[in-house]
């Protein structure tokens, strides 16, 4: 009966395990996935009940005299098989009960899988490579990849590296080589249309060229070179400001990101469960891709957290968050307090982020009273010049609609330029 009775013992710990385990990932379960979880919480909790109720039968029956052979089995006490060669006992009485509870748990279980698998399904979406990428791909792929092989191109691999774009470095290459290609064919349809026709902006009118071809020809020739310049330089930055628009949304996501850690902290939970925590949460898009790669890298790729922290600190594009992730490695090391650590860097993140706030509003009223100025009251004055002009009939070299339509192209792209200024001068939200 004491290898019941261990049995028993044993059975009760991983229950109590399980509802730990139950408990952590509580707080970022859906409201589904919360009554799953506190069914299957009180349920484990009724069989441990029932099996602490069986072990004064259990004690009963353990004696240090040797029993004969003709003594009977306790017949308050029944075995009941729980997993394969695992076995608790458990008492008559307690026997339907302990049943009952058992089957709630394979149930509940069984809808945890199927919830999991459609997780599972939503989440994992892998993405082929484009039809663009597989062109660009078969024409460029050797010379991209020869390139890189001698060291070329090494900030425009971090920046697509840090940016996060689901494209592997050598095929963003060939796709700006092909890109940059396929522009200086446009560019040459356009010259050579421009040789043949001239185009009237101001009288939207179209008409052929009937000499001075080679004139022509040489004066436009510069536009496939600007076309394919422009889409390279285009391509070629494009990762470096999604890397830093990335890095912003990371940054303004972060002094609430570590006052959640902390707070998960005071549980006592491995650091691992903290950022697994986080990783899942759907409060925290951008910090979360981080998160899971720090997951990715522990449970995938072998490494241990300290080395997962150092190597994606290398590959974020939130500077602030690298320092983040190397402060937390160095305490896991050292064994400092992670939840001081937390509440620390929470308080110095919230005051850079009080800041840049009360920065952006002091600018956003500057740029109000400019905008008033230059993109309301110039247009209006222009205007009223239009009108004297058209009155007082001053000759300028231009008539009345060509006027108009300057003016209003004037206002049109003054408020575009105002309004992008703005953009980029804004804390993203």
């Amino acid at each position: 009966m004491i290898e019941q009775l261990k049995k028993n013992i044993i059975a009760e710990l991983n229950m109590v395990r399980e509802i730990n385990r139950f408990y952590n990932s509580y707080n970022s379960a859906s409201t589904e996935e919360k009554k799953l979880f506190e069914m299957s919480i009180n349920s484990l909790i009724k069989r441990i009940k029932i099996l602490n109720e069986s072990i004064p039968e259990i004690l009963k029956s353990i004696t240090l005299m040797k029993k004969l052979e003709s003594n009977k089995e306790n017949q308050n006490l029944i075995n009941i098989p729980l997993q394969k060669e695992v076995e608790v006992v458990v008492s008559t009485k307690g026997k339907d009960d302990f049943l009952k509870e058992l089957a709630i748990s394979e149930n509940l279980f069984k809808k945890f899988k199927h919830k999991q698998i459609k997780a599972d399904n939503q989440v994992t979406n892998f993405q082929t490579a484009s039809l663009y990428g597989k062109i660009a791909n078969k024409m460029f792929l050797p010379i991209s990849q020869k390139l890189v092989d001698e060291g070329s191109f090494k900030s425009l691999r971090l920046d697509v590296k840090k940016s996060n774009i689901n494209i592997l470095s050598t095929t963003y290459i060939s796709m700006l080589f092909f890109s940059a290609v396929i522009s200086l064919f446009i560019g040459l349809f356009i010259l050579i249309f421009l040789v043949f026709f001239k185009i009237n902006l101001l009288e939207f009118t179209l008409t052929a060229q009937t000499s001075d071809f080679i004139l022509r020809f040489v004066k436009l020739s510069w536009i496939p070179i600007a076309l394919s310049s422009i889409t390279w330089l285009l391509f070629y930055s494009y990762p470096g400001a999604e890397k830093k628009t990335l890095g912003k949304r990371i940054e303004q996501e972060l002094p609430f990101v570590v006052i959640h850690m902390g707070s998960i902290s005071g549980s006592g939970i491995e650091p691992i469960e903290i950022f697994k925590i986080i990783a899942e949460s759907k409060e925290y898009e951008f910090t979360g891709q981080e998160f899971r790669k720090i997951l990715n890298q522990t449970n995938v790729y072998g490494y241990n957290l300290s080395s997962a922290l150092r190597n994606v600190s290398l590959s974020t594009p939130s500077q602030k968050l690298s320092e983040l992730l190397n402060g937390i490695g160095v305490t896991i090391n050292s064994g400092g307090d992670i939840q001081n650590f937390f509440e620390r860097r929470a308080e110095s993140l919230l005051l850079e982020y009080r800041l840049e706030r009360e920065k952006a509003t002091k600018s956003a009223e500057t740029l109000m009273d400019l905008y008033i100025s230059v993109a309301i009251a110039t247009p209006m004055i222009l205007l009223m010049l239009l009108v004297v002009i058209s009155v007082a009939k001053i000759e300028t070299g231009f008539n009345a609609n060509q006027l108009t339509v300057t003016i209003i192209g004037v206002v049109a792209v003054v408020n575009i330029l105002f309004l992008s200024f703005l953009h980029l001068k804004q804390p993203v939200s």
